[in-house]
């Protein structure tokens, strides 16, 4: 049984104001694009006290990940906070806190995001998160990319 405590910041910045990177967030289809795992289950209810649900099965096993998040904070256009859990199966693997600033940079946006996380017995590992996070934020800019106007 053991426990890891862990805190990571990631930032981006993303050619498009502030609003419209909010927008990628709160919007269930589009939060869906870059978020949401191939073939999985995702459900988004973006409000303060609203959950999100991302369900998956990773390398087509017959475990299913689920990723599910509270939302705690909303300041439209400026700040997200929210609280996760992830279980691999019926395990309990991370409990984690974070933040996502979203901060005008010269007609971008500066994304600050910030996860304080509880990985749990070695189900998933800080570096594992850290990743993974990183790659659905670049996901994230590739669909404002795609998006531009």
């Amino acid at each position: 049984m053991t426990v890891t405590h862990a805190t990571f910041t990631l930032e981006r910045t993303y050619q498009a104001p502030p609003a419209r990177v909010f927008a990628a967030w709160a919007d269930p289809a589009a939060k869906a694009r870059w978020f949401a795992t191939p073939g999985g289950e995702h459900e988004l209810d973006f409000r303060v006290g609203g959950r999100e649900t991302n369900r998956a099965r990773p390398d087509g096993t017959d475990k299913v990940l689920t990723f599910e998040s509270w939302y705690r904070d909303i300041v439209t256009g400026h700040r997200i906070i929210y609280t996760s859990t992830l279980y691999d199966g019926a395990e309990l693997a991370t409990v984690s806190l974070t933040t996502v600033e979203f901060t005008p940079a010269d007609g971008a946006t500066l994304l600050t995001l910030t996860e304080h996380g509880t990985f749990l017995d070695g189900r998933e590992d800080p570096d594992w998160r850290r990743q993974g996070t990183g790659d659905w934020l670049d996901a994230l800019g590739a669909d404002l990319r795609r998006d531009e106007p």
